[in-house]
């Protein structure tokens, strides 16, 4: 699928850039060349460090920002594939500095769109967040109006045979800045603070949210917006996991929190469709056939009023089954005792 192309990930130096490079490299090692753009000097220096340009020669990293067109226009010249993972995305940081939110997650979408129709790109794949469901926090409010951009782009393409689709997902398991990692570091105090004892959040590891933007950039059509079948997890289940000893401290929910998340919400369903491993919401006037896609994906409308929340999620993580995924996932190190 991506052998002999060009790509380019915004965002790349974070958590989710560092895996889809780790596993695009190792099942595409004849790639022709993988950009990792982002603003991030420092990160860029140190993953530079383990792909040294004499073993990959195909690996570029290149500084510069989503806010700035000219920049993703140059860093775009001879790309056909674009994987947009660049997000301002901590919410109480998003709530204290809201333009600067708006600045990097919409503006920068519309910059990279705008960039990519100017461009040679074929396809791109844009990430995006339970949080933008039904949004409650600016920053699930900027991701929602991200998706509405990537989704229209293809409305506005013209003669460009360019394809932008979106693939949205829970909380990624030791992804940077976390609950996981957070309650690792803590629990050597012996406390571990709980927001809301009856919180839940859909899980997702870095690999299954790699493998899921591989699919879409293999299968989409164009303005779908992918949600993957993932379980749930509660706070407390995960705070038992790694800290069966450590007193759990109701803090209290932080600004622009939500008790459950939601990946599908009810207005959603009647442009949402069972694909198997995948829901796709596809766009209320979509470009294509709609009927060649439901035929070619064997695809099955959900029900009228369906909704995919965290806490009426019929597949859930337990206690067990959280340590041994820290385990393999996040934490070599984990005690499983």
């Amino acid at each position: 699928m991506l052998s002999k192309k060009s790509i380019l990930i915004t965002g790349g130096t974070g958590s989710f850039g560092k895996a889809f490079v780790k596993k695009v490299l190792t099942q595409w090692p004849d790639i022709k060349r993988l950009v990792i753009f982002s603003r991030d000097e420092q990160k860029q220096f140190q993953m530079a460090q383990d792909y040294p340009v004499d073993q990959f020669p195909q690996v570029r990293f290149f500084i510069g920002d989503v806010r700035d067109f000219d920049r993703l226009k140059r860093a775009l010249k001879g790309i056909d594939t674009v994987v947009h993972a660049a997000a301002m995305k901590h919410v109480p940081i998003a709530e204290y500095n809201p333009m600067e939110c708006v600045k990097t997650n919409i503006l920068g979408a519309e910059n990279l769109i705008n960039a990519c129709l100017e461009s040679e790109v074929a396809t791109v794949v844009a990430l995006s967040t339970d949080k933008a469901a039904a949004p409650i926090n600016l920053y699930g409010a900027t991701k929602l109006a991200s998706d509405k951009l990537f989704v229209a782009a293809n409305n506005i393409r013209g003669w460009n045979p360019i394809k932008f689709s979106v693939v949205r997902y829970g909380n990624v398991m030791g992804s940077n800045g976390s609950v996981i990692p957070f309650f690792l570091n803590r629990r050597q105090t012996g406390i571990l603070p709980i927001t809301e004892p009856t919180m839940t959040r859909f899980n997702i590891t870095l690999e299954e949210g790699v493998d899921m933007v591989l699919h879409a950039l293999e299968h989409a059509w164009g303005g779908e917006l992918f949600v993957p079948k993932i379980p749930s997890y509660r706070i407390m289940d995960v705070a038992e996991a790694i800290g069966p000893n450590c007193e759990k401290k109701v803090v209290g929910i932080r600004p622009g929190e939500k008790i459950h998340e939601e990946m599908i919400t009810s207005s959603d369903s009647f442009y949402t469709y069972d694909l198997g491993k995948y829901y796709s919401i596809l766009p209320s006037v979509p470009r294509w056939n709609l009927d060649d896609y439901i035929k070619h994906f064997t695809a099955s409308k959900v029900s009228e009023g369906f909704c995919y929340n965290s806490g009426t999620n019929t597949e859930w993580e337990t206690v067990e089954s959280l340590r041994r995924l820290i385990k393999e996932h996040v934490d070599p190190t984990f005690d499983l005792r």
